[in-house]
């Protein structure tokens, strides 16, 4: 029987993703293990891995094909023994067209400002936490069960209105009082098994809800209508800027945000930091084994102070306040197209060379898109630094599922009064953003405060 090959869905946030370029032609033998092609997804480019073993029949989706909806059919695998040429002739029957990649346009200014199968794919398993290899995603093809009525016979894709879950999840979630949208299933193809409705009770994998109110942004024909046509050129959003864009007004709309400022002395940090580079090893190349930044102090003491002040270091469900035992911290990383939030597993417990090292290592592979899945999703609170573009302070959006985020701006000499003088001082604005719901004002600025401690003060952080 053949085998459909699916579009994966890479990370959470995949709604969508481009198929850069087959690795197999049509005839070739594959076995579990071989790449056959490279996903672009919302984050990163990954590699797609087969798993199980005859002859690609069929390429249904050619390279090059942007917006495959995840769970589209994209090829057809012959099983060892059976007709090739018959499994082809099979493949795609009713399936819907996909739209191959517009022209690049030849210049690019920027618009103005403004994510029921007959076939599914299993769920790829956690890539190694290996931050030297490169990230490679795990092969997702299953057979095709008999055609449902009401479903479109071949169709590659889920119907959205439709909640796939066992009897007895329907069973528990309607004793319970939970909707079964809005649990995350973690059975085959992501049906929504018994288990998942018992997380689901204590609050875990629940997915947000739908916001309360409509938002209707303007028609992109009423926006293009203000401008003369010729005097811009229309570039297309890529899968990256669409999930930033859907992401940062989701939690706008679903998130309280509360915001908290304060100044930081960091005359200590700055002396200690240059203290600290001076006296890095150096290889027979003369290469430091370190340098570390500012911002690498900024991670380990939000680390710290999480630890300080636990009541903070928690992420909001409807269900419960999940309280986390050690700091996870994510760093945003400007890359081409948007950002990028690697994080910093276990903060609290890494030296300041750790930190510093592994920022530049997830920063390369962020900027190449050779970022795993499991290396920028999740954490339990973030870092946005702009200031080395000179930026004072602001205020960033929270990254859900995290409570808090630290905005840090340019440190800068000042004008400080100390002991009714007025002297200069090395001074730092940071900017704390809570959720409202499991962060409020009076605990946000006990979180602030703890920081500051650490940061003016950094040999607190080594003891």
């Amino acid at each position: 029987m053949p085998v459909n090959i699916l579009m994966p869905a890479l990370s959470p946030t995949m709604e969508k993703g481009n198929l850069a370029k087959w690795f197999k032609k049509e005839g070739d033998k594959v076995k579990p293990g071989d790449v056959i092609a490279e996903i672009e997804t919302d984050k990163a480019t990954m590699e797609y891995e087969a798993i199980d073993e005859g002859t690609l029949a069929k390429i249904v989706v050619p390279e090059g094909t942007q917006d495959v909806p995840v769970k589209a059919l994209i090829a057809v695998l012959a099983e060892e023994g059976e007709d090739v040429k018959a499994a082809a002739a099979s493949a795609g029957k009713g399936a819907p067209a996909l739209k191959p990649a517009p022209p690049k346009p030849a210049a690019a200014a920027p618009p103005p400002p403004s994510t029921g199968a007959a076939a599914s794919a299993r769920p790829a398993p956690p890539p190694a936490a290996k931050p030297s290899e490169a990230p490679r995603a795990a092969a997702q093809a299953t057979q095709a069960p008999a055609a449902r009525r009401g479903d479109g016979e071949g169709m590659g894709l889920a119907r959205t209105n439709r909640v796939f879950s066992s009897p007895l999840a329907r069973r528990l979630a309607k004793e319970a009082g939970i909707d079964l949208a809005r649990i995350q299933g973690s059975g085959p193809h992501g049906r929504v098994i018994a288990r998942d409705v018992e997380a689901a009770k204590s609050g875990r994998g629940l997915v947000a809800p739908a916001a309360a109110f409509p938002v209707q942004a303007p028609a992109d024909e009423k926006i293009v209508a203000l401008f003369e046509p010729g005097s811009y050129d229309a570039v297309p959003h890529d899968n990256v800027r669409k999930v930033i864009a859907r992401r940062l007004l989701e939690a706008k709309l679903t998130i309280p945000h509360f915001y908290l400022t304060l100044e930081c002395n960091i005359g200590k940090l700055v002396a200690a930091r240059e203290e600290i580079n001076a006296a890095a090893p150096k290889d027979k190349d003369g290469k430091a084994a370190y340098k570390i930044s500012v911002n690498d102090f900024v991670i380990k003491a939000l680390a710290l102070a999480l630890q300080r002040v636990p009541d903070a270091n928690v992420t909001w469900t409807e269900g419960a306040m999940l309280r986390h035992k050690h700091s996870d911290i994510g760093v945003a990383v400007s890359i081409p197209g948007g950002l990028i939030t690697p994080v910093v597993r276990q903060a609290e417990q890494k030296s300041l060379s750790v930190i510093s090292n592994e920022m530049k290592d997830f920063a390369a592979r962020a900027r190449a898109r050779k970022l795993a899945p499991h290396e920028y999703q999740g954490g339990t609170s973030a870092v946005s630094n702009l200031g080395m573009y000179g930026i004072k302070e602001f205020y960033a959006i929270i990254n859900p599922p995290h409570a808090t985020i630290l905005s840090v701006g340019a440190g800068e000499e000042r004008a400080i009064v100390r002991n009714g003088k007025i002297e200069a001082a090395h001074m730092m604005t940071v900017g704390l953003a809570t959720d409202h719901r499991a962060v409020d004002g009076a605990l946000g600025a006990v979180l602030l405060d703890a920081f500051k401690a650490l940061i003016e003060n950094p040999v607190m952080m080594v003891v």
